[in-house]
């Protein structure tokens, strides 16, 4: 067995390099978490779920101003969307503007609302109690709306405050612009709680 000596010199030397080695693997073992959590971030945000908020009162009353919500992205993957699933699309006419809206009509049905602010889904008359108010304006819909296989017919439950599927701007959706479905309210923290469509 041999004896090694080490002048004091050497032994400074050796224990800098040590520890500039251990400080790059730590700065490197950073990096790399942080670079994971952002990609996680970004694939949860892309084809899971994301946080917005509403702005405006066409939701009135199931969502208020201001409220915080979790749109989720997954499941439409797997299922169609379902009659009064509320959901977020795009506006075309203005970037960075999303709307938020109920699903009446499906693909395939003939929407129309008359005068009396009854909607009729293939001339039957749709019940449902979601409406603030009983409709004044029919829109576009005062006439038959035939939506093709991928088109949705939307509303707003304030339905006399409300841009939707009744104004040509927003016409009727289709289920490629469909972002989500508003699954969560997680703001205000006494509202918090699931949304359930039916």
């Amino acid at each position: 067995m041999s004896d090694q000596s080490y002048s004091e010199e050497e032994k400074n030397t050796e224990e800098e390099n040590t520890g500039k080695g251990g400080k790059m693997r730590g700065v490197v073992s950073f990096f790399i978490y942080i670079g994971v959590i952002l990609f996680v971030t970004f694939l949860l945000i892309r084809f899971v779920g994301q946080r917005t908020e509403v702005v405006g009162y066409s939701m009135t009353p199931t969502l208020d101003n201001g409220d915080q919500l979790i749109v989720e992205k997954i499941s439409y993957r797997f299922k169609d969307p379902q009659r009064f699933d509320i959901i977020v699309f795009p506006f075309q006419y203005a970037k960075n503007t999303y709307y938020v809206k109920r699903i009446i009509g499906l693909p395939g049905e003939t929407v129309q609302i008359d005068y009396d602010g009854n909607i009729y889904i293939d001339g039957e008359i749709l019940d449902e109690h979601y409406g603030k108010e009983v409709i004044e304006d029919p829109g576009i819909a005062k006439n038959p709306i035939t939506l093709g296989p991928d088109e949705y017919f939307v509303l707003g439950d304030n339905r006399n405050d409300s841009q939707d599927s009744r104004d040509p701007a927003v016409g009727v959706i289709h289920r490629k612009d469909i972002i989500g479905r508003v699954w969560l309210r997680i703001y205000p923290f006494d509202k918090f709680g699931l949304m359930k469509g039916k």
